[in-house]
């Protein structure tokens, strides 16, 4: 019973923020914003739902149905450090990448910290959500898969926000 709460939930969260990137789409391109990485986007987008879906698969395949209070709990902290950074950016933040032309990259929030805080948030809920049910075999064939796609992805973006 948790698990379909947990699953219904992280679906409501993963759509709920696709319908703030649409929103925030709209926004950037009515201020002239050029999209890049085109290509890469349907195979992001196949990867997340693969992720979601062989949670599910492995769950009921496995005898160990108990639910890790730890791990779910740093999802909890990783929700909130996603938050962060979504307020942050602000009307720039997408799951494509959009450049505004002349705009310089955001530097508050966490992006004062780290380059690319999104990705690391994404990199550590990609292993961290199997383990909050002990998916061993999702966390460790999407954390992979999800390095190869960030390395594609984080090319795009360092050539799109370098200096002009």
């Amino acid at each position: 019973m948790y698990f379909n709460i947990f699953i219904f939930l992280l679906v409501a969260q993963r759509l709920s923020e696709l319908l703030l990137s649409k929103k925030n789409e709209r926004w950037l391109l009515s201020q002239g914003a050029i999209e890049y990485g085109k290509a890469h986007y349907p195979w992001m987008i196949a990867l997340h739902s693969a992720f979601i879906l062989s949670l599910v698969i492995e769950y009921y395949l496995r005898n160990d149905k108990y639910l890790s209070v730890l791990f779910l709990l740093v999802f909890i902290v990783l929700l909130g450090f996603k938050y962060w950074i979504l307020k942050s950016l602000g009307p720039y933040w997408s799951t494509r990448v959009f450049r505004i032309p002349g705009a310089e990259p955001v530097k508050k929030g966490p992006y004062r910290i780290f380059k690319h805080p999104n990705y690391v948030d994404v990199v550590f809920e990609i292993a961290i959500i199997p383990l909050v049910f002990h998916l061993y075999v999702t966390a460790i064939v999407f954390s992979v898969l999800n390095a190869v796609m960030l390395g594609v992805r984080i090319k795009i973006e360092n050539r799109v926000w370098a200096p002009e």
